[in-house]
């Protein structure tokens, strides 16, 4: 049934805000998280004492609650974006004060500004001695976000998770900028919103937060996103309570899906799993990887990780390793623990395993041992990064490095035998040096390489002649030197290649 204009005005409701924090990776953002959910003694447990993190929680101020999107929800804020889905409303840019703006924090303006959301800056750690807060706003000026106390329309607020000065200021803030933006919706239509986290629960199957932004969802929903579709069998929220329906702005944890959503996938409900079925096959499956040229030399590899908001970021940052010389190759990417099917797939292909915080299942390791397939378990995204790319760089071929050394004029020929000359000459550039290559010129013409096999310097054996010395040489050539001659020095070294 079509709804009139009248009651669609009747049915938008004012919806909390859903707040994404952002900033550089040691200025505070999840100190800052954490002092919240302390300040209002937020907890996430499963029944069983077990700390469920669902990627956001939700808190309440002054009567009105506000979605807070936790780590790792740069990544999933990221991710949404790329997708062209809006995950939050507004963004706290958290900055040091004691360290001011780095480059991921001009990555979170660029993040914001992009995203078209309003922003607050949280100048943090304001307790510290080091504050530099006046530098601060200059450096945020030069990147667009002008201050309020500098005649721009960005509030800020000194905040301190150690202290927790300016928790319920920042909470105030980010009220009064959501009235302003007259956050409503319909909560009546069937629900519509954005996957900000997913896994494989090994008891419960494919397991994703997914944040509600319009609609209410219920258990017993179809839901659908472009490369998943499922019942909603389980819905719980932040704090691992069932619930029996999830609201505008709300998070809330769904089991039930086929298999792992992608983070920053759009969902909708579906009036049948028939619908939601073609909808799927409508959604073009965008490749992981880049196309491998001909003959260019690969890296193969399977990829398990924790969560697939993990595998999102890290197959783009995989993917960021420049390519010219070696491409890297997915054979199989998944969420879960590293398995005995990954294993054969690895042996049958010569592929590598790749796990990221996830465990080796102890069958797989026994088959990897038997099989001689090569795991390798990591929990830093950078160290994973950096040994894919060595192992990237040995599937290089290693390079021939020629490095001129100088030249030597031949002064006199003293002895010539089948494939060795003794001479003498003069360095005329740069240096001489036993064990070094040498081409033989004649005027401009090229007559062929010989080797250096000893030097002397008056009569007495030595490692090099330099610029204006004077020196004789044995060398091992099948071409013949001549008084007048010249003998280019070189040597040639094998470095391995680097992308």
């Amino acid at each position: 049934m079509i709804k009139d204009v009248a009651t669609q005005k009747m049915s938008l409701l004012v919806r909390p805000p859903v707040v994404v924090v952002l900033g550089h990776v040691d200025h505070g953002k999840s100190s800052l998280l954490e002092a919240i959910r302390e300040d209002f003694k937020i907890t996430s447990k499963e029944s069983g004492g077990i700390t469920q993190h669902i990627g956001a929680y939700v808190a309440e101020f002054q009567g009105k609650p506000i979605t807070f999107i936790d780590t790792p929800g740069h990544e999933a804020f990221s991710a949404a974006r790329s997708r062209g889905a809006k995950i939050a409303d507004l963004a706290v840019l958290v900055v040091a004060v004691d360290e001011g703006v780095k480059p991921q924090t001009s990555e979170a303006i660029e993040s914001a500004k992009k995203a078209e959301i309003p922003v607050i800056v949280a100048l943090n750690k304001i307790d510290k001695s080091e504050a530099n807060v006046e530098k601060i706003r200059q450096q945020l000026s030069s990147e667009g976000i002008v201050v309020e106390s500098y005649g721009g329309k960005v509030p800020e607020v000194a905040t301190s998770a150690v202290s927790k000065q300016g928790i319920q200021e920042l909470l105030e803030t980010i009220l009064l900028v959501a009235e302003l933006e007259e956050l409503k919706t319909d909560p009546t239509v069937p629900a519509k919103g954005v996957v900000i986290e997913s896994s494989l629960d090994s008891r419960r199957g494919a397991a994703a937060t997914l944040i509600v932004q319009e609609g209410t969802l219920f258990p017993g929903d179809i839901v659908g996103t472009a490369s998943s579709f499922g019942k909603v069998r389980i819905m719980e929220d932040f704090q691992g309570q069932t619930i029996e329906k999830a609201s505008p702005s709300f998070p809330c944890l769904v089991i039930g899906f086929e298999n792992s959503p992608q983070v920053g996938e759009e969902f909708q409900v579906f009036p049948s799993e028939e619908a939601a079925k073609a909808f799927l096959a409508l959604v073009p499956v965008l490749p992981l990887q880049r196309e491998v040229s001909s003959g260019l030399p690969t890296l193969d590899i399977i990829l398990k990780v924790d969560m697939a908001g993990s595998l999102e970021v890290l197959s783009q940052a995989l993917l960021a390793i420049p390519q010219e010389k070696v491409a890297l190759r997915f054979v199989d990417t998944g969420v879960g623990e590293i398995s005995e099917t990954d294993v054969k797939v690895a042996n049958g292909t010569k592929a590598r395993v790749i796990g990221f915080r996830t465990k080796v299942q102890p069958s797989a390791a026994d088959l990897a041992e038997r099989e001689k397939v090569k795991i390798e378990t990591f929990d830093i995204i950078y160290e994973l990064v950096q040994r894919v790319r060595a192992l990237m760089e040995k599937n290089i071929e290693p390079e021939s490095i020629k490095t001129e050394l100088g030249s030597l004029k031949v002064l006199a020929v003293f002895l010539t035998e089948k494939n060795r000359q003794i001479l003498g000459g003069k360095v005329t550039m740069g240096e001489i040096r036993k064990g070094s290559r040498v081409e033989i010129f004649r005027g401009e013409d090229f007559l062929g390489m010989g080797k250096i096999v000893n030097l002397q310097k008056n009569k007495k054996d030595a490692g090099s002649a330099k610029t204006g010395e004077e020196c004789g040489l044995i060398i091992e050539s099948s071409e013949r030197a001549q008084e007048g001659d010249f003998l280019k020095a070189f040597i040639k070294e094998t470095q391995q290649a680097v992308l």
